[in-house]
C-alpha cells in the first residue's frame, strides 16, 4: 500500500520521494500560487468539478495562466486510482508560477517578438497523502475552537482586491500561525473575526451556523473563501427542506446559535464542541446535518461548476 502518490500534468506517476521543485520555484520563494485540498473516498475525488472551478478563479485572481482543467482532471484521476479505493487520501492540486526569471538563467519559456521576454513555465501537479489522525476525531467528537481577530475590515476585499482574500493562495503563513496560537491555547481550530466583530472563517474550513431549520454562512463578498464542501452542503440541505442563506454574522451570533459547524473538504463536517472556552451541546439534529454533508459531497461530482 503506497503512502503518498505523486501525478504531474503530463499524466506521469512520479516517484513521490525524488525532488520535484527548483529551489527558486516561486511558488517557495513567494508563496506565489494556488492550490486545492480535494478528498479522496472510494478511489474517486469528491467534489472534483468544484474544485477545478474554485482552482481556476484563484488562479485568475493572481493572473497565472488558465489551469487546462482536462489536463487536471486526468491527472486527479490518474491519481487516485493509484491511491485505491481502500481508505481516504487527502489529495492536493498545486499550481505556481513557476521559476523565477530573473535568476533561472533563462530556463522557462520565452515569448515571440521584437521584445521577447523570459515567461516563467508554472509549476503544476497533484499529490495524494494519508488523511491526518486529527481529522477523524474532528469528525467524531467536535473541535474546541477559539475566535481570534484578522485584524482587517469586511470591506477590504473590495476595497483591495489586491489582497486576495477569496483566493486560495500557497500563502498560509498566517493561517498556521493563528491554529499554532489555537493549539497554545489548548483549543483545535480557530474562527477568524473582522475588526467589526463580524464572522469570517476558519483558517482552513468554512463557517456554518444552524438556528432551527435554517443554515447559514458569511457571503463571499467579506473576504472569504467560498467553500466546496458548504456548497455541497447547501445543495443538499435546500432539497431536505432546510433554508439555506449567505447572510452577515455577528460574534454575538455564535453563542445563539444551536450549533456551528466548521465545513472543509477533508475533515468534511467538525461541530464546535467548545467556543472560547464556553461547552457547547450537540443539537438533536447534529447527525442529520453530518448525514447531508456526507450525502452533499458525494453527490457534488455531478452537479457541476458553481
Amino acid at each position: 500500500m503506497v503512502d503518498r502518490v505523486l501525478v504531474t500534468l503530463d499524466g506521469v506517476v512520479r516517484d513521490a520521494d525524488a525532488p520535484l521543485l527548483f529551489a527558486d520555484d516561486i511558488g517557495v520563494l513567494r508563496g506565489d500560487g494556488v492550490f486545492e485540498t480535494v478528498l479522496v473516498r472510494g478511489g474517486t475525488a469528491c467534489a472534483i468539478e468544484f474544485h477545478l472551478g474554485r482552482l481556476r478563479r484563484s488562479a485568475q485572481a493572481l493572473d497565472l495562466p488558465e489551469p487546462e482543467t482536462s489536463r487536471w482532471r486526468e491527472a486527479v484521476e490518474t491519481a487516485a486510482k493509484e491511491w485505491g479505493s481502500d481508505r481516504e487520501g487527502m489529495m492536493r492540486l498545486v499550481l505556481t508560477r513557476g521559476r523565477d526569471t530573473e535568476f533561472s538563467g533563462g530556463r522557462s519559456s520565452v515569448t515571440s517578438g521584437d521584445l521577447a521576454a523570459a515567461v516563467p513555465v508554472p509549476t503544476s501537479y497533484v499529490l495524494v497523502l494519508p488523511v491526518p489522525e486529527r481529522v477523524e476525531q474532528a469528525r467524531t467528537e467536535g473541535v474546541k475552537v477559539v475566535s481570534l481577530s484578522r485584524g482587517i475590515s469586511i470591506d477590504l476585499a473590495q476595497a483591495a482586491p489586491w489582497q486576495l482574500l477569496g483566493a486560495k493562495t500557497l500563502s498560509y503563513a498566517t493561517n498556521m500561525a493563528a491554529l499554532r496560537f489555537a493549539h497554545r491555547m489548548g483549543a483545535d481550530d480557530v474562527i477568524f473575526t473582522s475588526t467589526e466583530n463580524r464572522v469570517l472563517e476558519g483558517p482552513r474550513s468554512t463557517v456554518v451556523i444552524a438556528r432551527d431549520k435554517t443554515l447559514l454562512t458569511p457571503p463571499a463578498k467579506n473576504g472569504v473563501l467560498p467553500g466546496v464542501t458548504q456548497r455541497a452542503l447547501y445543495v443538499e440541505a435546500e432539497k431536505a427542506g432546510w433554508e439555506c442563506k449567505y447572510s452577515q454574522l455577528f460574534t454575538a451570533d455564535l453563542l445563539t446559535c444551536d450549533s456551528i459547524w466548521l465545513m472543509s473538504s477533508i475533515t468534511l463536517a467538525a461541530r464546535v464542541n467548545s467556543l472560547d472556552g464556553l461547552r457547547m451541546m450537540a443539537p438533536d439534529n447534529a447527525d442529520e446535518i453530518i448525514e447531508l454533508v456526507d450525502r452533499g459531497v458525494e453527490r457534488a461530482g455531478a452537479i457541476g461548476d458553481w
